[in-house]
């Protein structure tokens, strides 16, 4: 981003003064769209987010509709979804009515721009004061969409909301379950998707959604191969799940690490989602690597355990001691 930053810084002098005939340069200084014809995966060039920052700096204050102009045409080649925040901070209104056009805009980037642009966890980029009635009549228009781009940016948005709101989230998804206006394959993954956090919490309403029970007992035995694992090395664990009845299961694993202090903390991972008979026993196996050079999260020696949840319910746990590599 500091790069970023400096490249704009760099090309200023060389462009006019005044913001409308700098747009203008800019625009014509663009390379072609994206392809258009794609579905996913085209992300664009970094160095073309040059017009979006000058947009913000020069546009933002003074010239808000030619600067929203310059934004859509460079969207088309580099996502602008870090440079419409400031104008929808500044001008919300005067911004959501834009956008609510450009969710019918037939180049999938400048849709997908209305999804992302809003979200209101997107990482690395500054937060937006918008509330969630602002920006769900916008993802009610655009769930439709054919373009996995678009549609995969619309689940990330809703997962972000499921963090605060999660019965809203989940109440949404079954009413676009209902009009059926989106592909079923699609929807459904839309759902896994922006249901992924509440999944690992185990919320009882987004797994009876994806059609995962809570009620039907699952018994669990849980195998540690080692007592005790270095830093560095890897946890290797077996599982046996039994059921009374054929039963869908989305199986995770929490990890409960000893932190400084003699606090802790837990992390949640996907272990298997698949079909337990009913009577026959359903094994599966892991090899969790316990990094020591993790940049995000640094382990710490002790004691530590491991959790297995199935369909949000707790079944097993184990203890085992992490030791210095």
């Amino acid at each position: 981003m500091e790069r970023l930053d400096w490249i704009a810084d760099c090309l200023e002098p060389h462009l006019a003064a005044d913001f409308p005939t700098m747009a203008d340069q800019l625009e014509a200084m663009m390379p072609p769209p994206l392809d258009p014809t794609l579905r996913d995966d085209d992300f664009g060039r970094f160095i073309h987010a040059v017009p979006g920052i000058l947009a913000v700096r020069h546009g933002l204050e003074n010239h808000r509709e030619r600067a929203l102009d310059l934004i859509h045409a460079a969207t088309r080649r580099f996502s602008m979804e870090y440079y419409i925040r400031p104008f929808l901070n500044r001008w919300p209104e005067q911004t959501l009515a834009r956008l609510s056009h450009w969710v019918e805009d037939d180049n999938y980037h400048v849709r997908r721009l209305v999804s992302e642009g809003t979200r209101p966890r997107l990482p690395w980029a500054r937060a937006v004061t918008l509330t969630s009635d602002q920006t769900l009549p916008l993802l009610d228009r655009l769930h439709a969409d054919p373009t996995r781009y678009v549609s995969r940016s619309v689940a990330n948005h809703l997962n972000d909301i499921a963090k605060k709101e999660p019965d809203r989230v989940v109440n949404l998804l079954r009413g676009w379950e209902k009009s059926a206006r989106q592909d079923g394959k699609e929807l459904a993954w839309m759902t896994r998707h922006a249901l992924r956090t509440l999944i690992k919490q185990g919320d009882a309403a987004a797994l009876d959604l994806l059609g995962y029970r809570r009620d039907v007992p699952v018994t669990a035995q849980l195998t540690l191969e080692a007592q005790s694992v270095a830093i560095g090395g890897a946890l290797a664990f077996s599982l046996q799940l039994e059921a009374p009845q054929d039963l869908p299961v989305m199986v995770d694993y929490r990890l409960r690490f000893a932190r400084p202090g003699g606090k802790e903390a837990e992390k949640v991972f996907k272990l298997k989602a698949t079909q337990i008979a009913a009577g026959q026993k359903l094994s599966l196996r892991k090899s969790h690597k316990l990094k020591g050079d993790a940049t995000t999260f640094t382990l710490h020696p002790g004691k530590h355990g491991i959790i297995v949840q199935v369909n949000g319910v707790d079944v097993a746990e184990a203890q085992f001691d992490l030791t210095a590599a």
